[in-house]
């Protein structure tokens, strides 16, 4: 054995007796991230306070958004970002630490109710200064987080901290009060028009996620990609049906982002379109039963959809508050109807 070597090894036992690891961290942090389902800390491991600013990103999966991404960096005032999966999938949090501009990323995969309702996985979250749900299966989410601490600190940063907060696939599906919880099996567009009761249409409300602005709406996601125009109309109707409520859409297709200021005005990021669905207290579904075709047809006009192409720097604009035909600039309205379990567009000005 070399000199060097000898006087390497107590060196070390020194620095595992004193709490510090030969990667720069200290085993507290190791020890830490073992009991909080934490996959590790990329950057600085000390927690810091940064001025935050408010707002939400729906992501419709497929692939990475950028530039989205920057723009929930940027809002975070360059604190400690946290990454939610319940798949062991760490590659969002990676993308998002490449991109720069933060202190450090987290990511923790929450996999139990148990590891939901942990005060250290709690804490973690409500310290962060953006928070991003990874893609995967929304039912898990549902599964974990209802009735647990993870839930209470996600809405305390959508609410009280106003830290933005995104998610692509699966983690845009829980950002609204209004959501498809996917636990039965994918809802097709065809086989949810045929019949809006079938076992893989699974909708919930009001006992997750509360975002700003997102009361009564429901997301879809992977939308053009995966034809979802269809199947995001039968969760309208069966929510006008079932809940007596007005409910409003809001979907993206892959690589693209819808990105909700503090203010409540949504523009779109990415390569492809989203949508914005305005339902009518006056035209309400003529047929939306068990068993039948759904027949929502109100003259042609049952559901009015404005359509926004997404771009680099964000495009057009749209009034969550609002959340109508003045608010909206930069897109194309559409009027979409179902008849006898088909969806029919026509476009207007």
């Amino acid at each position: 054995m070399s000199a060097a070597r000898s006087l390497y090894i107590p060196f070390a036992l020194w620095l595992i007796a004193s709490g510090i690891s030969l990667y720069g961290h200290t085993q507290e942090a190791q020890s830490r991230s073992s009991k909080s389902a934490s996959m590790g800390i990329m950057g600085d491991t000390a927690d810091v306070k940064t001025t935050v600013k408010g707002g939400v990103a729906l992501i419709g999966g497929g692939g990475a958004v950028n530039n989205a991404y920057k723009w929930m960096i940027e809002r975070s005032g360059g604190g400690d970002v946290v990454v939610i999966t319940a798949s062991g999938n760490d590659g969002y949090g990676k993308d998002l630490f490449k991109l720069g501009g933060m202190n450090s990323v987290e990511i923790l995969d929450i996999t139990s109710r148990e590891s939901a309702d942990n005060d250290t996985v709690a804490g973690i979250i409500r310290k962060a200064e953006m928070l991003f749900l990874a893609g995967g299966d929304q039912s898990r989410y549902m599964r974990f987080w209802r009735g647990t601490k993870t839930l209470e600190a996600i809405n305390y940063l959508l609410n009280v901290k106003k830290a933005p907060v995104g998610g692509t696939s699966a983690g845009c599906a829980v950002l609204g009060y209004l959501y498809y919880s996917g636990e039965k099996g994918s809802a097709v567009s065809a086989e949810t028009l045929a019949d809006p009761y079938n076992e893989n249409v699974t909708i919930y409300r009001n006992d997750l996620l509360q975002p700003p602005f997102l009361q009564n709406v429901i997301t879809d996601q992977h939308y053009l990609a995966r034809k979802r125009e269809g199947r995001h109309v039968g969760f309208l109707a069966r929510i006008i049906t079932d809940w007596a409520v007005l409910p409003k859409g809001i979907a993206a297709d892959e690589r693209t982002a819808v990105c909700i200021d503090d203010k409540g005005t949504a523009k779109v990021f990415g390569e492809s379109k989203a949508y914005f669905i305005i339902t009518d207290k006056n035209k309400k579904p003529e047929l939306c039963e068990k068993g039948k075709p759904l027949s929502w047809y109100a003259k042609g006009k049952a559901l009015k959809v404005y359509e926004i192409q997404g771009s680099d720097t964000g495009c057009g604009s749209f009034s969550l508050p609002d959340f109508n035909q003045a608010s909206a600039s930069g897109g194309n309205w559409f009027w979409w109807y179902v008849q006898n379990g088909e969806l029919k567009k026509t476009q207007w000005q």
